[in-house]
This record gives structure tokens, sequence and C-alpha cells, in this order.
């Protein structure tokens, strides 16, 4: 008789989770549109995380954003993980696959055979793409490389990070890729839907 009821105290917890999740989620869209100016990571509280609003396919996100060229880009993978990618035009982005083969994809290809249904924008709190003309031209200039992919030690975060910062620096996290963008830009990060 007792494990029915751990079910139902586990399935309550988890509800309170997603609800506070949720909540939370609302709070930084208000938030967002009553600071009204762009929020720098000087303006954050000391234990203020750089990331606003992570991509989520769970929970609703009320902003599209039109992609900028040199936007970082992402989508859910197995509702764990992320893949991110960088935007180059109108229907291409650069990403470095599992095979560790740098190339171009169309946007549907990039969700395709992953479970994330959305494409998100890295932005600013004022929905503008964290974008940069150089990193996108730094990803195209290593399409068809082949790279010694490692899942921790050299992944999609990490030349992603490198095409932005020009060095080899281990990014092995979507969270780390995160913070070093924020600090790259001085803006807390908001991943938006992606208007494409």
């Amino acid at each position: 008789m007792p494990l029915p009821l751990l079910w139902i105290g586990a399935a309550a917890v988890s509800a309170l989770a997603v609800k506070s999740a949720s909540d939370d989620r609302k709070n930084q869209q208000i938030k967002r549109s009553r600071y009204g100016k762009v929020q720098r990571l000087i303006d954050l509280d000391r234990h203020e995380s750089p990331i606003a609003i992570y991509p989520s396919d769970y929970f609703s996100t009320e902003q599209r954003v039109k992609p900028k060229v040199g936007a970082i880009v992402c989508c859910g993978i197995g509702g764990v993980l992320d893949h991110t990618g960088i935007w180059v035009d109108d229907d291409t982005i650069i990403e470095l696959d599992g095979e560790g083969l740098i190339k171009p994809i169309s946007v549907k290809r990039f969700t395709k055979e992953r479970s994330g249904k959305h494409i998100f924008i890295a932005c600013d709190s004022n929905a503008i793409p964290l974008a940069c003309e150089s990193a996108a031209e730094q990803a195209i200039s290593q399409i068809f490389q082949a790279r010694k992919y490692h899942v921790l030690d050299n992944n999609c975060h990490q030349f992603v990070w490198q095409c932005f910062e020009g060095k080899d620096k281990k990014v092995v996290t979507f969270k780390e890729l995160n913070h070093c963008l924020a600090k790259k830009f001085n803006r807390k990060i908001y991943w938006d839907l992606c208007d494409c």
C-alpha cells in the first residue's frame, strides 16, 4: 500500500516543480518588459544568473525573433541536452555534427532527428539577437572540415564559442557557453523562438 502513496507524492512534487519553473519563466518575461532597457551583466544582482530564459519545447515562449547573420541558435536533444550552431543566411545554419564534420544545414534539417521541435536564438532583454558577422564568416570558413568530435572535449558549444572568440577555449556545457556569451556581449541572455 505505501508504494502507490509514494507515486502520488512524487507526482505531486513533480507537478509543483513544473508549475514553479513555469511561474519563474513568466516572471522573467514580466521583468523583461518592465525593465525597458538592455539588461547588462553589471545591472544584475550578485547571485542572479546571466541566463534569464533557457530554450524549452515544454514551456511556452511568446517572444519570436527574426535571426541575424552570426546569431547563435539551438534546439533540444532528448529533452536534456541542447545543440548549438551559427545562423549564416535565410535558411542555413553551420553546425559541428556528432561525427565531427562542420557543415551547412537547412533550418528544417537542424531540428530533424533531434527531439527539439523549435529553434531558439540567443537574444538580449530587448529581443535583439546576440550576433556577430565575423563569427558567421569564421564558421563558413570551416565548412567541410573535420574535427575529432567528443561530447565533452570538442563539441558543438566549443565550436560556436571558437567562432566568436577565435580561441580553442574548452566549453563543455550549454550553460558554460551561455556564461561566455553573456560576458562577451555584456547582456543577460533570453532564448527566444526563431521566427524562421
